[in-house]
């Protein structure tokens, strides 16, 4: 019996242990490396849709860039391109 309760405590610590790393990958890890993945995509010349020149500004601004180029392509419509410059 006692080497049984042994075996269980040392699952519930494999377990504690599992849990703390995945908390703090997910809390501290995760949200780093997801910001600057979007910003390297975002940042090779990928564009967005945007409706005019203060659209594209603020969907750059929300994303992390200083400023956006707007093109137009028509009447409320057109594409974006963000950059740090």
């Amino acid at each position: 019996m006692k080497e049984a309760t042994g075996e269980l405590n040392m699952t519930v610590i494999t377990i504690v242990a599992i849990a703390a790393i995945a908390a703090f990958f997910t809390l501290f890890i995760y949200p780093k490396v997801k910001d600057k993945l979007l910003k390297n995509v975002d940042a090779s010349g990928d564009t967005l849709t945007a409706t005019s020149q203060a659209n594209c500004t603020a969907q750059c601004k929300n994303r992390g860039f200083s400023s956006g180029k707007w093109t137009s392509a028509g009447e409320s419509k057109g594409t974006c391109t963000c950059s740090n410059s």
